[in-house]
Parts: structure tokens; C-alpha cells; sequence
């Protein structure tokens, strides 16, 4: 009866944020999961068939301003209104997906998404605010569970649905996430309700000028700060759930095994989803983290709650190791999809527990500064993910870099790969110069190569954020 008598207090100004958060999930998730594959697949494809470097550039540099800018961002919200905020936030958002579409050059497809980002940095601030200002002290803490699932619901629809439209057409992926923000601009229209706010007081640009003034204070207390470096070697490791794993399994992985399984218990289910070759796509199966966080997370939540939040956190770290070790160190479909259950399980009891433990040690007078600063190690989690995923995963794990060695050893004559000569040529022409199939030199490459040693660098970074909270813990902050 508490549970109901709670849920009758929402407001619709409360149900339509969350909406809202859905479909944005859904439409950023449907292309950022695979944005990787489209920016680095063959030209042939439909994709663009940059570098691993160049896409690394594109997506850590963006993500990084997607929450850095914030702070920005969010005191220009405050002051000429959430609505206008959105609908801002929404333009940037469409006509970035349109031109990600559109464009096929380096320098284009990085304007294309830094814009884009900062629709999602206009937006970001916006929402959990929302939820913040039509929840009370009763209401907070199921508001901002029902908050955290509308996230995970719109992160496991769209990558799912992506994973069969890219099947078709890449055109279809971008059209999905534009057509899931036009929804949004319908809610905020019809059913979002400006909250009361002064307009007045400080000028725009000092409330600026104080948000990194205040950011600057919280970071003088040398253990706090400590603490958001350490982090930044988390959110590297998680990151690389975007910027590498989604090429490793498109590059080595057989997913027609799990087709298989899959087929002979819902061989209608398995058609719908699978893909022409008789597989999973690889952003479908990339969904299922989200999938495994909306079903577990009550869970896990319910076992970390006994533990101290920087505990659960290191126990969550080190689980997620696991499950990028998993990840990248093998071919078997069914491994991989275990290593994402894993990894789920590590996040589902580090993450949240983030936030809490800043919440705990900030002083009372300075939680919302303390709470201001949470963003600064994602961003910096994702310049550094976007930097490990170029040159260095590209030397270690890159299919077409380590053929290109094998053909400079055997000193074969290849083109190099341009726009009339894709990397689906180069693969076909060195396969038939080394009278291989396209399988075989796969398998070649794997075994003399060995690609799969990535999973020591990356699960090496989770190891030692999981170490240095440890030390942290033992000789920073003591009893």
C-alpha cells in the first residue's frame, strides 16, 4: 500500500521526464553503440573506413565534451528555461544524426559529432534535474530507481534494434535515433511542464565563471581529488565497452554459434534478430548489457547495500576485470556473452556506488560542489579510452593492421586501401594471395598474432583502479 500511495504522488511533469530520458537513451544508444563499427568498417558497407586512431579522436574527444560541458550548460538551463533547454537539445540531437549520416570524411564526421554532443551536453543536465525537483524526501528514492531503468530500458532497445536495421541499411540506424527525438519533441511540447525558476538575480556569465570557481575549491582538498583520478582508470576500462569491443567482436568473434542455440529454441525470435550470414550483430549483442543491468540490478543492489560503498565499488572493479578479460581474450561467442554478464555485474555494483560514496564524504555544505565534480573522470575516462582504442589497439588487435604485417613479412603486392580499394578488397586480395579463405586467414592471424593480449592492457587498467582504491582506502582515508 506504501508503494502505491507513493507512485500516486508523480507528478506528469515527473512521468514525462522519464519518457523523455527513454526515448533520449534510446536514440543516443541505438547510434553510439555503433558508431564505432561505422566509423571504421569497409567503405563498401556503407560505413566510412577510417582508422582506428581517427575514431578513436572522433569519439573520445566528443564524448569528453559531453560531460565536461555541463557546467556550462546547466546554468545556461537554469537561466533561460528547461523547455527551451530541451527543444535546443533536441535540434542538435537531429540534425547531428543527419549529418553523421551525410558526411564521409574525417574532419567533417568530428565537427558532426562534437556537434551532437553538445546536444547531449544541453540535455544531460536537464533530466536528473527534473527528477531532483518533482521528487520529496518519500518519493527520491523509487523516482530515481524508476529514473535508472527508463536509462537502461532506452540503452538495451536501441543498440537491439540497431543491430537489425545496420543489417539493412546504416541510413535505417540514424533514422531510428532521429525518429526517437522527434517523440521527445512531441513530450516536451504537449506534456512537459516548465518548473518555476527566477530568472533574475546573478548575470548568465557568472554563474559560469562560479561553476568552475566552485569546482576549483572542491579540487583543493587533495584526497577528493585523488580519489577522481583513480576513477579515471575505471572509466577508461568501462569505456572500452563503445570504443574497442564492438571492432573486436565484428573483427574475430563468430556470433553464428549463439544464432545457432538461439535458433533451436526460438527459431522465429532468432530469424528476426539474426542477421544474413546467419549471426548476431554485433551492436544486438552488445544490448544485452543494458538487458542484463534491467534484470539484475535489484539484485545486486540488494547484496552491495551491506557492504561500504568503497568496498562495493572495489568489488565491483574487479569483477568487471573479469568480464573484460572475457571479453576480448576469446573467439567463443558464448564466452563473450558471458564476459558482458560479468562486466554488467561489476558495473551494476561500481557504478552506482560512485555517486553514493561522493555523496557520503562530501561535507554538508558542500554535497552539491562535491556532486558537481562526479562528471570530471568519466570525461577524462573517455579522452583516454578514445586514445587507448586508436593507435594502440589498432598495433595490438587491429585485423587489417596485423594482415598488413603479414603482408609486408611475406612481401606480397596489395593496393593500398583507398576509395576504390576497401578493406573488404584488402581482406579478399591478401586471403587469396596467401591461397586462404577469408576464415582461415582469421584464424591465422589469431594464432600467430595473437590479438586477444588486449585483454591484459584493459583488464590491467580496471586491476590497478582496483589496487589504488584499495591503498586509497588503507593509507588516504584510514579509519
Amino acid at each position: 500500500m506504501a508503494f502505491l500511495r507513493v507512485f500516486k504522488k508523480y507528478t506528469t511533469t515527473f512521468w514525462s521526464s522519464n519518457i523523455i530520458e527513454l526515448f533520449e537513451r534510446w536514440a543516443w544508444y541505438g547510434f553510439y553503440m555503433a558508431f564505432a563499427l561505422y566509423l571504421v568498417n569497409s567503405k563498401d558497407t556503407g560505413a566510412l573506413g577510417l582508422s582506428q586512431a581517427q575514431k578513436g579522436i572522433i569519439m573520445g574527444t566528443g564524448s569528453m565534451l559531453l560531460y565536461l560541458l555541463p557546467v556550462i550548460t546547466g546554468a545556461i538551463a537554469d537561466k533561460v528555461g528547461y523547455k527551451r533547454i530541451l527543444l535546443l537539445a533536441f535540434t542538435f540531437y537531429v540534425s547531428g544524426f543527419y549529418m553523421i549520416k551525410t558526411f564521409d570524411s574525417f574532419g567533417l564526421m568530428f565537427f558532426a559529432f562534437i556537434w551532437t554532443c553538445i546536444g547531449g551536453a544541453f540535455f544531460k543536465p536537464i533530466i536528473s534535474a527534473m527528477i531532483a525537483r518533482t521528487t520529496d524526501e518519500e518519493t527520491s528514492s523509487i523516482g530515481f530507481g524508476i529514473f535508472y531503468m527508463m536509462i537502461n530500458i532506452g540503452g538495451f532497445i536501441g543498440p537491439f534494434l540497431a543491430g537489425v536495421l545496420m543489417n539493412k541499411s546504416w541510413d535505417y540506424v540514424f533514422y531510428m535515433s532521429m525518429a526517437a527525438i522527434g517523440v521527445n519533441y512531441l513530450i516536451t511540447i504537449f506534456m512537459f511542464k516548465e518548473p518555476i525558476a527566477d530568472r533574475g538575480g546573478v548575470p548568465l556569465g557568472r554563474n559560469i565563471v562560479q561553476a568552475f570557481v566552485n569546482i576549483w575549491i572542491t579540487l583543493k582538498n587533495w584526497k577528493y581529488f585523488l580519489f577522481l583520478l583513480i576513477m579515471v582508470l575505471f572509466w577508461t576500462a568501462f569505456n572500452q565497452l563503445y570504443y574497442s569491443f564492438p571492432v573486436f567482436i565484428d573483427q574475430w568473434v563468430d556470433t553464428r554459434v549463439i544464432y545457432r542455440g538461439l535458433h533451436s529454441v526460438f527459431p522465429g525470435f532468432a530469424e528476426l534478430i539474426g542477421i544474413k550470414n546467419g549471426a548476431i550483430a554485433t551492436v544486438t549483442l552488445l544490448s544485452m548489457d543494458s538487458f542484463f543491468i534491467i534484470v539484475f540490478q535489484l539484485i545486486v543492489s540488494a547484496f552491495v547495500m551491506r557492504f561500504r560503498p568503497l568496498a562495493a565499488m572495489m568489488g565491483g572493479i574487479l569483477v568487471l576485470a573479469g568480464g573484460v578479460g572475457l571479453m576480448f581474450a576469446s573467439q567463443s561467442g558464448w564466452l563473450i556473452l558471458l564476459g558482458i554478464l560479468i562486466f554488467s555485474l561489476g558495473e551494476m555494483a561500481s557504478s552506482p556506488k560512485f555517486i553514493e560514496y561522493i555523496g557520503r564524504i562530501a561535507p554538508a555544505d558542500k554535497k552539491a560542489l562535491y556532486m558537481g565534480t562526479s562528471f570530471l573522470p568519466i570525461a577524462a575516462g573517455h579522452q583516454l579510452a578514445g586514445w587507448l582504442s586508436g593507435d594502440i589497439y589498432e598495433r595490438i588487435s587491429d585485423k587489417i593492421f596485423l594482415i598488413q604485417k603479414e603482408v609486408v613479412h611475406r612481401g606480397l603486392q596489395i593496393p593500398e586501401i583507398s576509395k576504390q580499394f576497401t578493406k573488404n578488397d584488402f581482406l579478399k586480395e591478401a586471403a587469396s594471395q596467401m591461397n586462404m579463405s577469408q576464415e582461415q586467414l582469421t584464424s591465422f592471424i589469431w594464432q600467430n598474432y595473437h590479438p586477444s593480449n588486449i585483454w591484459i592492457l584493459f583488464s590491467g587498467i580496471a586491476v590497478s583502479a582496483t589496487i589504488l582504491l584499495w591503498l586509497y582506502d588503507r593509507f588516504i582515508i584510514g579509519k
